[in-house]
């Protein structure tokens, strides 16, 4: 049996925190909900340690996991039937530390002084997304609040998801490149320079593979300053240009053309558009005004640029997949699916779906992609310090018949 530290909300609507033992945090969960309480965090519990470690961390922007959270414990508190203005007092209690501390505070200031949810949050624009803010706005003005949050932290936490499976499926490789690199610099600068003196004693020729080896090392010691400089400054460059609209967008193209990378891009932002889209429009969000707000979530500016293509020909009623298929930027398959929807009515469950089915995708492409990606990668440095080390073995090996 596991501790669990919770936060809950007691039916007087005071913010409770503690800790439950339970088998399992469902376990835990329906313990709360027996004693009465309102659970909005719960989980296993961290050693002191620990959680004086990830107190004294620095203070950071709200990322979307913050935001998820945050969304969550407002839907939790809401569907409790507490009034909003209390909930933001509640959450503002609750966050006592980290990225969103004082957030929930400033939001309900804008409540008080007479402005609704979404334009109190229109008004950190910096934490709440244009798509964000205009989904509050459709649920508030349907009258379904809480559906509307709900559906936003399943849609934030689906994607912060698929961007955890992502960086974990790119670590191993970035690992053993960072690795090798390090390895080959030892090798070339530090290691090759030793045996030198050796090889220009003996007299003998070297072989080929040795000659080419050591031209390397010699480059390395005497211009690798002057090579690391000028790698710092193409990757200043890059980002600099990558900065800009036009170059953003130009390397965004370029990535969607790229071999297996540009699948999986392409793949990803169907996924993420057809999911906020699909989302807007089930909360009664206009389809013109939803591919404008969906385009906005998009990373890809490429994409994005696509996307909103397609709102002149939505204008003048023209439908959202042909519009589609014209940018040649999203997938058959989806197309199809959408078609389909406007066909039968259901333009907003489809979209979902098709986003399920793109979510499923990604991850079975990132699987193959890792599957295929940290072999060749591992197989491929490998072979390359094998190879400095075997050509400086040969060298030593010749040297040694010589001297026989």
């Amino acid at each position: 049996m596991a501790q669990f530290e919770y936060k809950a909300i007691a039916p007087g609507g005071e913010v409770v925190l503690g800790e439950i033992a339970a088998d399992s945090r469902e376990a835990a969960i329906g313990g709360l909900r027996r004693k009465g309480v309102v659970p909005l965090r719960v989980a296993e519990a961290r050693s002191s340690g620990g959680r004086r470690v990830f107190a004294s961390l620095k203070r950071r922007k709200p990322n979307v996991k913050d935001l998820m959270l945050f969304t969550r414990e407002l839907a939790i508190l809401l569907a409790a039937g507490i009034a909003l203005d209390r909930a933001l007092a509640t959450l503002d209690r609750i966050v006592v530390d980290g990225p969103m501390q004082g957030l929930p505070g400033q939001v309900l200031d804008e409540v008080k002084g007479g402005a609704s949810l979404a334009d109190a949050l229109a008004s950190r624009g910096d934490v709440f997304p244009a798509f964000y803010v205009g989904m509050v706005r459709a649920g508030e003005a349907g009258g379904s609040q809480v559906l509307v949050l709900e559906r936003l932290a399943d849609m934030l936490e689906r994607s912060e998801a698929l961007k955890a499976n992502i960086r974990s499926a790119l670590l191993y490789p970035l690992l053993v490149l960072i690795i090798t690199g390090v390895s080959l610099v030892v090798l070339l600068v530090f290691v090759i320079p030793e045996f030198r003196p050796i090889f220009e004693d003996a007299g003998a020729e070297l072989p080929l593979t040795t000659r080419i080896v050591i031209a390397f090392s010699d480059f390395a010691v005497e211009w690798g300053w002057l090579l690391l400089i000028a790698l710092l400054a193409a990757l200043l460059a890059l980002r600099r240009f990558s900065l800009s609209e036009a170059g953003r967008l130009r390397l965004d193209r370029w990535l969607l053309g790229a071999p297996l990378l540009g699948e999986l891009v392409r793949r990803i932002e169907t996924a993420r558009f057809c999911r906020s889209l699909g989302t807007l429009r089930a909360n009664g969000v206009t389809l013109i005004d939803a591919v404008g707000i969906a385009a906005g979530t998009l990373g890809n500016r490429a994409v994005s640029e696509a996307a909103r293509q397609t709102i002149g020909p939505l204008a003048k009623g023209e439908g959202l997949s042909t519009p589609m298929r014209r940018t040649g930027c999203f997938p058959p398959l989806a197309l199809q699916l959408i078609e389909v929807g406007e066909e039968s009515g259901k333009l907003a469950d489809m979209l979902l779906q098709v986003a399920d089915v793109y979510d499923k995708e990604v991850e079975r492409s990132i699987e193959r992609l890792l599957a295929l990606l940290a072999p060749l990668v591992t197989i491929l440095l490998g072979f390359l310090i094998a190879f400095i080390i075997g050509s400086i073995l040969a060298a030593i090996l010749g040297t040694y018949d010589i001297a026989l």
